[in-house]
């Protein structure tokens, strides 16, 4: 197992998320959190506090169709 870091700074509802990988922010309310991870991953976070339950979601890219 290896050795892992990371730093979280928060600014109100806007986290910021410093790791070995680089920098990743989040932003949300206690319930719900969307993140961008360091890679440019976004996710969507659902929870219900107090029970340790989550729900995470990857949101992809849109693609553009090309029309003819």
């Amino acid at each position: 197992m290896g050795w892992h870091y990371r730093k979280s700074i928060r600014l109100g509802p806007f986290r910021l998320n410093l790791s070995r990988r680089g920098v990743g922010h989040s932003v949300g309310a206690r319930g719900a959190r969307y993140t961008r991870s360091a890679h440019g991953h976004r996710y969507l976070t659902l929870r219900i506090p107090g029970t340790g339950l989550s729900w995470r979601r990857p949101l992809r890219r849109r693609t553009r169709t090309h029309r003819r």
